[in-house]
């Protein structure tokens, strides 16, 4: 058994950790939920996430949930990997912040157009402002990248924000601008995000089978 396991379903949300598991190198085992069974409201499983969510990961004895918080975590606890920007490092605050962009800016904006609400909301009150400024901010970050978000550096961000990214363009719910085309082409032409790809497939095709 490996020392981290992955709680997951696919395709979800669970699938960026995935990735973010092939990008570290390190053994890890996959501990599939089914929805469809109602598993994830199930006590054994609400004793890992209380949430009755994916993803969640366990490292020997300790849980982490959400997305941005396991793969910070997972960047932080495996530095050999260099997925990460060290604390004492400048650049460890722009990368906490796409880290947290992601979950925090990008899903809510495009959950929020995909299904609006009745009543017009004000845009101080919501924690993203508006669609169009995400937008524009993510086009003008990517058309920055050279080649990832840190320059050479592949990075945990360039997960979060590059799976944000292509999950929303692969369902039509942001433009398709050339910015963000390009950047998603270049980290799906990696190949730990390849074995994801094809890992998630299997796995999708195992639950539907089940």
């Amino acid at each position: 058994m490996a020392d981290l396991t992955l709680y997951h379903a696919s395709p979800s949300r669970s699938s960026i950790v995935l990735w973010m598991l092939e990008e570290l190198g390190q053994p890890y085992d996959v501990h599939l939920v089914s929805f469809k069974k109602g598993e994830n409201l199930m006590p054994e499983y609400l004793a890992i996430n209380s949430m009755g969510k994916v993803p969640a990961l366990r490292h020997r004895d300790v849980v982490i949930s959400e997305v941005s918080a396991i793969c910070t975590y997972l960047a932080d606890e495996f530095p050999e990997a260099k997925l990460n920007i060290p604390v004492g490092d400048p650049r460890r605050g722009p990368y906490l912040r796409w880290m947290f962009f992601g979950p925090s800016v990008i899903e809510p904006a495009i959950i929020d157009r995909a299904y609006p609400r009745k009543e017009t909301v004000r845009r101080a009150t919501l924690g993203y402002g508006d669609f169009d400024t995400v937008m524009n901010v993510l086009a003008q970050a990517t058309a920055a990248v050279d080649p990832y978000l840190f320059g050479e550096q592949f990075t945990a961000a360039d997960v979060v924000i590059g799976s944000q990214l292509r999950w929303a363009m692969m369902f039509k719910l942001i433009p398709e601008r050339p910015e963000f085309v390009s950047y998603v082409e270049r980290l799906n032409a990696r190949p730990a995000a390849q074995r994801a790809h094809e890992k998630d497939a299997e796995y999708q095709k195992q639950q539907e089978d089940s």
